[in-house]
């Protein structure tokens, strides 16, 4: 059995049997599976702490769990809203990822010592930080904010007539960095504690893709000197910021994919990973490391429209990115399945054509892989926790909570 892939026998038998007093639809979490996804994060990041990319896990419950292993610290979050609830929910160390203009969010940052002291924000122009300032409470300055700056990972080619990457940070150059570092430190009201540079490039693209030998060589051969350019990039960068900066608390990088790449560079002292706990479908591509399925969900059988066909109830998931066949979830439970190509997957309903399905029933269930993580708690309240073949137990998602960030 691949490691990338759910054992069909013996996984769907203790999954059906675990939630076999629950209607579909459903999500489950393999326990198991989560943590030890988690050691393999921790082994991979060789003694570097990980943040934790809330992101991929959107559920509280989960980001408990895994932050009280010995490895992780910390949260990277994705929305200034998120991040102030996660600090109000106890969570001690939280960065934002991403740049915000959420006024009332930052009104309520600069106005609450406790909240302050929690989270880090993210710049990448000084326009970001008028934005702040004229979100400060009247009378006073409130308190200082804690601020991460961002350098663009791309990988520029024919003197940048070519980019791979995300199109992220204006920041690329030591030099930019450094400039605004010292606009930082300048303007009252703010404290540098942080630099951020996320290749996704490298941590987010597969380099073995089934079936496509030479693509995979021409992604591992991209990524080789992608990773040479921005460890070169990425320790001027931290060099000239740590000459405006001295006191400067971390640098993060890296994620999923490129974790043990990441951690290996001196001048990184954390590194970030999410959608290595649930392990996605996007995931099963990297030579780098095997993970293990964790996050599944079902659909129940409501029609059987003929020979060699059965309707399951949903499905309509698509996972965001560039539109194509590889952002649609995958029917792993039971094998044999896939998607009439006049159909897909649907709003309401979802026929799966294949051999397998003739020995499916009305009721019976099919379970999907979502092509990538935190995504698939946008579309269920609740995760059923699984260890062995038993829900051990039931925890609500961030939607479940109320909390529909992006």
């Amino acid at each position: 059995m691949s490691p990338h892939t759910v054992d069909t026998y013996a996984d769907k038998a203790r999954y059906d049997q675990a939630t076999a007093a629950l209607d579909a639809p459903l999500a489950v979490v393999d326990l198991r599976a989560f943590d030890a996804n988690a050691a393999d994060l921790v082994r991979r990041a060789k003694g570097k702490p990980v943040r934790v990319a809330s992101k991929s896990v959107r559920c509280r419950a989960l980001l408990e769990r895994v932050l009280a292993r010995d490895g992780f610290e910390g949260i990277m979050s994705f929305t200034l809203a998120e991040s102030l609830w996660l600090a109000r929910s106890g969570f001690d160390d939280v960065l934002l990822a991403y740049p915000s203009a959420d006024r009332a969010g930052f009104a309520e940052l600069t106005g609450d010592p406790e909240l302050a002291a929690a989270v880090t924000v993210m710049v990448d122009d000084p326009a970001q930080l008028d934005l702040i300032d004229a979100a400060r409470p009247a009378g006073g300055p409130g308190e200082e904010v804690r601020v991460c700056l961002e350098l663009d990972t791309s990988y520029r080619l024919l003197g940048g007539q070519v980019r791979i990457g995300t199109r992220r940070s204006p920041l690329r150059a030591p030099a930019q960095l450094a400039a605004l570092a010292r606009l930082v430190v300048r303007r009252p009201g703010f404290r540098l504690v942080g630099l951020m540079a996320y290749e996704g490039h490298v941590a987010g693209v597969g380099d073995e893709v089934a079936g496509r030998p030479v693509f995979s060589r021409a992604v591992r051969t991209m990524q080789a000197a992608a990773r040479k350019e921005l460890a070169r990039r990425r320790w001027e960068a931290v060099r000239a910021v740590r000459a405006v900066a001295p006191r400067l608390e971390f640098v993060n990088g890296g994620g999923t994919g490129s974790v043990q790449h990441t951690a290996a560079e001196a001048a990184v002292t954390e590194v970030a990973a999410g959608s290595g706990l649930y392990v996605p479908r996007l995931f099963d591509n990297f030579r780098s490391f095997s993970g293990r399925p964790a996050a599944l969900f079902a659909l129940p059988v409501v029609r059987r429209p003929g020979p060699g066909v059965v309707t399951v109830l949903g499905g309509g998931y698509p996972a965001s990115g560039v539109a194509g066949a590889d952002r649609l979830p995958v029917p792993c439970l039971p094998a044999g399945l896939r998607y009439d190509p006049q159909e897909g997957p649907g709003e309401v309903q979802t026929p799966l054509l294949g051999p397998a399905a003739d020995r499916l029933r009305v009721g019976d269930r099919v379970w999907f892989r979502h092509a990538k993580a935190g995504e698939l708690c946008e579309r269920f309240t609740r995760l059923h926790l699984v260890d062995g073949d038993r829900v051990v137990a039931t925890v609500p998602t961030y939607r479940g909570e109320g909390h529909a960030f992006l």
